[in-house]
């Protein structure tokens, strides 16, 4: 008979606030990207109510001032402080600016913005597809550009947002921008969420010795979020009805800021690496997609996948 199994503390209903309880983070200071809406405003919340210096990375700076001011109000005397950075991930001169005006050590980065399926090709200034460009490129050079700040604070943690949308798609290598196929928003959605986890699994091989950990995540199905504001919604409904994906149970938003949170600051994943999470626990392979509402890709894990996208994207961004 084999040994009962330990249950996991944490799962599908658990929300930020519980996975952060108890947990002291004073004295260390956080980036969380996309921090004006959804579930990166919960992110920031979290870390911030459990004592870290959190910045909230943001295109929009009055937007971000904003929500910087609520969770000000609402957040207990104990909380870290708020600040707000400047960074449009389609625009390299601002992450280089971000990076550039970075000082000491970060403990915590949350790669959290994105872009979800807009329905016409878009390019940044730079010529790449704009998915690709804002939900992958614009995080890795953020990333390889605070990697000193990151291996300076012995122990970081670099969480990477992700989606069961990466199940549409693998990378792929040979046309990341659409020049040789024609472009659907949801194979380019889902390849940006495979580079995401892909980054997460080179980041662990390539800065294990600088004690940095990173982990992939699906956050959930989260309504409340902009995340969508360029979704042919009506498609979607379609799709679904077709039998052409389904979606897994919805979340609120504290509940899909819930896994992000785990992986920045719990101890329960100390050490934990290289790895594809959701509803707080590590996801299980899935062989196809189907209909399947769960799980990670084999090829989001690939470590020659990895390493071929981590030489793509050093080619691309510098």
């Amino acid at each position: 008979m084999s040994a009962p199994q330990t249950p996991r503390p944490f799962g599908a209903s658990t929300i930020a606030a519980e996975v952060i309880d108890g947990v002291d983070l004073h004295g260390r200071r956080a980036v969380v990207t996309g921090a004006s809406s959804g579930i990166g405003v919960e992110t920031a919340r979290a870390l911030a109510a459990a004592g870290a210096d959190v910045t909230l990375a943001v295109r929009d700076a009055d937007a971000g001032a904003r929500v910087a001011a609520k969770l000000e109000a609402e957040l207990p005397p104990s909380a870290g402080k708020l600040s707000i950075g400047r960074l449009d991930l389609a625009d390299r001169s601002t992450v280089r600016d971000f990076v550039a005006g970075w000082k000491g050590p970060l403990h915590i980065l949350v790669n959290n913005a994105g872009v979800m399926a807009p329905p016409e090709l878009t390019r940044t200034p730079a010529g790449r597809e704009l998915q690709f460009a804002v939900n992958h490129l614009g995080h890795f050079a953020l990333a390889t550009g605070l990697h000193p700040a990151l291996a300076a604070a012995d122990g970081a943690r670099i969480v990477s947002v992700s989606s069961i949308g990466h199940l549409f798609s693998p990378v792929v290598f040979d046309d990341v921008d659409y020049r040789f196929r024609p472009y659907d928003p949801w194979t380019s959605y889902g390849q940006s969420k495979t580079a995401n986890t892909l980054f997460a699994v080179g980041a662990a091989e390539r800065w294990a010795d600088d004690g940095i950990t990173a982990n992939a995540l699906m956050p959930g199905n989260i309504a409340d979020t902009s995340l969508a504001r360029h979704t042919d919604m009506e498609q979607v409904a379609a799709m679904i009805a077709a039998g052409a994906f389904a979606l897994p149970p919805g979340k609120t938003v504290e509940q899909g800021a819930a896994t992000s949170v785990l992986l920045a600051a719990s101890p329960t994943v100390q050490g934990v690496t290289g790895r594809y999470f959701e509803d707080c626990g590590e996801a299980e392979p899935v062989a196809e997609r189907g209909t399947a509402v769960g799980g990670v890709a084999p090829y989001a894990l690939d470590r020659d996948n990895a390493a071929r996208l981590w030489a793509m994207s050093e080619a691309l961004v510098h």
